[in-house]
């Protein structure tokens, strides 16, 4: 701003220099020309006055070489002329003042030299014979003087852009120096012309305005980044290029990808042939749905495109980790599948044996040994039936009972005594350590826990085998331990046994007996209360499994 306003007040000053030395020029021109013009027409009155009083013997000793003298007879003949022969005189009556003068009294011209360097003037008196007597001057015309005074112009134009320049620099200092000490946050505390001050109001309105859509759009991009950062599904976001505009998190960690991955081509990700598809297809305007499989899990790529006036201008990826999914339809087909076998199996007994007795090939004497048959088969179903029917409530969070303080040393207790039978049936010592805790619970959930845990220790542990059973407090918790000495469990199969129906030894399913849902229902119980579930198990040596609930209040009693 401060050049503009240098260079512009230094092109008016000079332009005012050049301006003002054209019209004064001009002016005393003009003005000088019209004295000089009088001075002739005086001269001329002066001399005709004398030859009229002596006619041409006025002429003698007349000594005048500034002005030329011409007396003109009324035909046109020269009679007289100062400066020329009379004689080699052409005819004067054709010249434009000779024919003013003779028409009225008074003649006058102006006739330029061909370069245009001089100029001049002539004035004609008509005498009282006719005749006429002209006067005539030659000057310089304005543009030699201009020419002439070219030198003083320049050093006055020069001396001019020197002093303008010199003032113009401070003024434009001092015009700016205001501007540039305004302050753009708080315009309108600054101290300026009052010229701008409607500028500076409204300077300070928008950075009110601007300050208030950067405090919203830096509030939207917050929760936008809190969503999406707390999204366990992958989001990606890319223009029409495929280049990465935004994603979180999880779209990396899904992918595998650690490095930053910010105005990346996208297929740099991953070049499979279904993710390479979801993004051509999505940047090609359709909406579509890919499965990508990667590293042994399954993932739904949900790719749509994102339009503006009509045009794609990029895309929207959603990464789906259809994993679990698969998982748990996996298991879901499982356990239809156990459930039909487990029910099959008694039905197929119950089926035959009734048929048996039906068309009465069995001697009366046997029919209390096949009704036994029947009478088993039908608890074991009713037993089936109750589990799955526990297992679906827990899973439904609508089993019955309001939680309460249980004090689990009873729970314990009554769950060993439940399983002393069988214990002893098969020469299995079962020794219990507990002490009252009380936390708090669903006594009937609580209650399958511990005598699912000490049935399953004594049904798959060995002929004269251990039962420890242990109820103790640490570090602020309830611990039930049940140990056993039986078969135990491989590692690769640890984490299965507390899936429905999951046997690890299942050519001695038969013979063991249960459902195969003690495990769940301990899994499914623990999750409901909270509690923590820890397995050792070493084959052929026995398992352990630890339930650990939090206290409601300490009643420590040996």
């Amino acid at each position: 701003m401060k050049s503009r306003i240098f260079k512009a007040t230094v092109s008016v000053a000079i332009f005012m220099v050049i301006s003002c030395i054209a019209v004064i020029m001009g002016v005393l021109y003009a003005y000088f020309d019209k004295e000089y013009t009088n001075e002739l027409s005086q001269e001329a009155v002066y001399i005709a006055r004398g030859i009229e009083r002596n006619g041409m013997s006025y002429f003698d000793g007349f000594d005048n070489k500034q002005n030329r003298i011409t007396w003109v007879a009324p035909d046109g003949s020269v009679l007289y002329d100062n400066i020329a022969d009379k004689s080699h005189m052409e005819n004067h009556a054709d010249r434009i003042e000779i024919k003013e003068a003779m028409e009225s009294s008074v003649g006058k011209s102006v006739r330029y030299s061909n370069t245009l360097s001089e100029k001049t003037i002539y004035y004609a008196v008509r005498l009282t014979d006719g005749s006429v007597l002209r006067v005539s001057a030659t000057k310089y015309s304005v543009w030699v003087l201009l020419l002439g005074m070219v030198r003083p112009i320049l050093v006055v134009v020069f001396a001019a852009f020197i002093i303008s320049a010199a003032l113009t620099y401070q003024v434009s200092k001092r015009i700016v120096k205001p501007l540039n000490e305004i302050d753009l946050e708080h315009p309108e505390n600054a101290v300026s012309y009052d010229e701008i001050t409607p500028l500076l109001k409204r300077i300070a309105h928008q950075n009110r305005q601007i300050a208030k859509n950067m405090e919203e759009l830096k509030r939207q991009r917050e929760a936008f980044s809190t969503i999406t950062e707390n999204m366990s599904e992958g989001f990606l976001v890319v223009d029409n290029l495929a280049k990465i505009l935004s994603h979180n998190q999880s779209a990396l960690r899904l992918l595998g990808i650690k490095n930053n991955v910010e105005n990346r081509n996208v297929l740099e990700l991953n070049r499979s042939e279904s993710f390479c598809r979801a993004i051509d297809l999505a940047l090609g305007g359709k909406h579509n749905e890919q499965i990508l499989r990667l590293e042994g899990k399954t993932y739904n790529l949900l790719a749509n495109p994102v339009y503006q006036e009509e045009k794609v201008v990029g895309a929207v990826v959603i990464i789906l980790d259809m994993s679990e999914k698969e998982q748990r339809e996996a298991f879901r087909r499982e356990f239809t599948a156990n459930v039909s076998h487990e029910l099959k199996t008694p039905l197929t007994t119950i089926s035959g044996t009734a048929e048996i007795m039906k068309n009465g090939l069995i001697k009366p004497a046997d029919i209390p040994h096949f009704a036994e048959n029947i009478y088993n088969e039908a608890q074991r179903l009713i037993t089936l039936v109750g589990d799955i029917l526990r297992l679906s409530k827990m899973d439904e969070n609508s089993f019955s009972g309001e939680r309460s303080e249980v004090d689990l040393q009873p729970v314990v207790a009554h769950a060993v005594q439940a399983v002393r039978q069988a214990a002893s049936e098969r020469n299995i010592s079962v020794n219990v350590s507990s002490v009252s805790c009380v936390i708090m619970g669903i006594p009937s959930i609580l209650e399958e826990i511990a005598f699912n845990l000490c049935d399953n220790a004594v049904k798959y542990n060995i002929e004269g085998g251990t039962v420890d059973v242990t109820l103790s407090e640490k570090g602020g918790s309830a611990v039930l331990t049940v140990s056993d000495t039986g078969m135990g469990i491989p590692e690769d199969e640890q984490d299965r046994v507390f899936e429905r129906f999951y046997r690890v030894d299942k050519s001695h399913s038969k013979e063991i007996g249960g459902t195969g849902l003690g495990l769940s229902i301990v899994k499914h119980g623990a999750a409901i209360h909270n509690a923590k579930i820890t397995m050792e198990s070493v084959p052929e040596k026995g398992t352990t499994i630890s339930v650990e609930f939090g206290l409601t209040s300490e009643k420590s009693v040996l």
